[in-house]
């Protein structure tokens, strides 16, 4: 198939929506959205699956409009999962490699992912992703690529993040009902982490906080390796749960004032501001003050803020992140948010808008933080893509140059098997290009 023609799409099944958008890579390598569907999420609770059936239902209706707006089927997707069962950790993994002529290939390097998937974990739980940080060749320490060096001992240092085998589970049992297969199931803030941030901020040192409905989730990179990941289990939804406790408003209203009105420092909203909320059937309309409001928000997101910045401590380089913090998901959309944060924290910081790696697109809407995570695993699907190719071509000419050995004898005949793997060799390359 074309390289062109490739379509990924990818599935974010989030506490307040599930999103699906389709893309394509554009010749100058950049991805284009095709499509974009939604659904209002009702069985998830805290970025885990409650509710199978329901979870099934808006799954197929998100996927159902993207497939319709880009006009295309869809039948694999990248999946995203979070929740508070997710954990972190770091491991060094060893291995002892047979000889010293050979370089060290791929082949090395997957041997030592896959040995580390194997880990033993605790009862109910299992390793989502693998991420290799720096290798170490024969005492070499820091060493970011080892392909091509000779060396008998190669150690890595990975990240591991591993999840709740239930989730795992009931997040692929919603997909294939509705019908579709999964490509790879991803931490949400790594593909947040890969639509709104550039490679010189994962260099200098960056916090990526994806403020959602039921999980804040953070990635904290410096020098291009993940260093830190963590999902709270706090998001927008509390915020607007406290607006109606507070205002003794319905869910609803609670929901449209903080969007429409909600400000996260109460400082800057003026003392005789007010919003006039329609009552319940022949109920007098309830005045709420502004400033009340942003009070609300502003103690709900400082907790959340605290939570963040033990976080930032507890990976042990806050004084190294010279980018600061990138907010995105909905959450980020809140009005003075940005300020908070720097006050918080005392570092800089942005927020992050997921056309860092975009064409230009028809599907306007998707450049919203909202999206993030949806643009990211579309990413991350490319990037599974381009991991699969090259180990396609190198077993073909593997089992070229095996089948060349094997007939060697065979004078003539070695020759003229020689020559097809010449060809053969040259014909993938071309396909490469």
């Amino acid at each position: 198939m074309d390289n062109n023609q490739e379509i990924v799409a990818g599935l974010d099944i989030g506490t307040t929506k599930i999103a699906c958008i389709v893309g394509r890579k554009n010749e100058q390598g950049k991805i284009e959205i095709l499509g974009m569907g939604k659904a209002k999420s009702d069985g998830v609770t805290r970025g885990v699956v409650a509710n199978i059936q329901k979870t099934v239902e808006s799954i197929m209706a998100a996927v159902r409009e993207a497939g319709d707006s880009a006009g295309v089927d869809i039948e694999t997707v990248n999946v995203g999962i979070a929740g508070q069962h997710i954990r972190s950790m770091q491991h060094r993994g060893m291995k002892m490699r047979e000889s010293l002529e050979e370089e060290i290939r791929q082949q090395d390097i997957d041997l030592l992912i896959d040995e580390t998937y194997r880990l033993v974990m605790p009862p109910g739980e299992e390793i989502i992703h693998v991420l290799p940080q720096e290798y170490i060749v024969d005492n070499e320490q820091g060493i970011r690529d080892p392909i091509g060096m000779s060396g008998i001992r190669m150690e890595a240092n990975f990240h591991i993040i591993s999840g709740q085998v239930t989730a795992a589970r009931n997040i692929n049992k919603c997909v294939h009902r509705a019908g579709l297969n999964v490509t790879e199931l991803i931490l949400e803030p790594l593909a947040s982490a890969d639509a709104v941030l550039s490679s010189e901020e994962k260099e200098a040192g960056v916090v990526l906080v994806d403020i959602g409905g039921g999980t804040t989730d953070i990635a904290i990179f410096f020098d291009n390796i993940i260093r830190h990941t963590a999902v709270i289990p706090f998001g927008g939804n509390v915020v607007t749960e406290d607006i109606r406790q507070g205002c003794g408003i319905m869910r609803d209203q609670a929901e449209l004032l903080k969007t429409k009105f909600g400000s996260a420092l109460a400082a800057e909203n003026k003392e005789n501001e007010v919003v006039c909320i329609p009552g319940l059937r022949g109920r007098e309309p309830k005045e709420i003050s502004l400033r009340t409001l942003a009070e609300v928000i502003q103690s709900r997101m400082e907790e959340i803020l605290e939570h963040v910045y033990f976080e930032i401590k507890n990976s042990g380089i806050e004084k190294q992140l010279i980018a600061g913090i990138v907010l995105t998901g909905g959450g980020s959309q809140l009005k003075h948010l940005k300020q908070l944060v720097e006050y918080m924290t005392g570092m800089t910081t942005r927020i992050g808008y997921p056309n860092e790696h975009l064409a230009k697109s028809n599907v306007e809407a998707v450049t919203s933080p909202l999206y993030a995570t949806g643009v990211g695993l579309v990413m991350k699907g490319f990037d599974y893509l381009d991991r699969r190719r090259p180990k396609q071509i190198d077993t073909v000419v593997e089992r070229s140059k095996k089948a060349a050995v094997a007939g060697h004898s065979g004078g003539l005949f070695s020759g003229f098997l020689s020559n097809i793997i010449t060809g053969a060799s040259e014909m993938l390359k071309d396909d490469e290009k």
